[in-house]
């Protein structure tokens, strides 16, 4: 994946200039309002992403359609407009985000179950597991009903899958083999 390692470099130095700046939250902030903003509608998209339009037309366009935006991060924006590098930009604001996790210690949690879990329900299952892994977690829940049951949980490349589904799939493959 190159435009994934080219993307983190981008990230990896806006970070620095965020963390030096002490402006970490205001500039993911921006960039993901900024990436939002550009893919809402497909025109803007295809303006933003053109190699076609001027770069001048499209920087003076962008800088005065993001002038609230954190200078940190309208400068990002700015950049990959003059480098024709603007496709980079969804991935760059990934990678902010993978950085930003990481400079908290917190990793990525995935819980999803079969019907809307309780706030104590969820936090139980969080307590426990960050006092196995020795960390915290961002959580992210997903409601699944084709779960049937039980919770399947992912954290990073790590799947626990307790559900009724899952242990289904594992039944129909055992009977297929045999």
């Amino acid at each position: 994946m190159p435009n994934e390692k080219l993307a983190r470099r981008y990230a990896t130095a806006v970070f620095q200039l965020a963390r030096e700046a002490d402006k970490i939250d205001a500039v993911q902030r921006d960039l993901h309002g900024v990436a939002g903003a550009l893919d809402a509608d497909p025109n803007v998209r295809r303006f933003f992403r053109s190699p076609v339009v001027d770069r001048k037309d499209k920087e003076k366009i962008v800088a005065e359609s993001f002038a609230a935006a954190d200078p940190i991060a309208l400068h990002t924006v700015l950049l990959l407009v003059r480098k024709r590098r603007e496709s980079l930009l969804d991935e760059i604001v990934v990678q902010f985000d993978v950085l930003e996790r990481e400079a908290r210690g917190s990793r990525p949690l995935r819980i999803a179950s079969a019907r809307e879990l309780s706030k104590s329900e969820l936090d139980a299952i969080v307590a426990r597991l960050a006092a196995a892994y020795k960390t915290s977690f961002d959580v992210q829940q997903v409601v699944d009903p084709a779960l049937i049951g039980g919770l399947r949980i992912t954290m990073g490349d790590m799947q626990a899958d307790g559900t009724v589904a899952g242990r289904l799939d594992d039944i129909a493959r055992l009977l297929s083999t045999n």
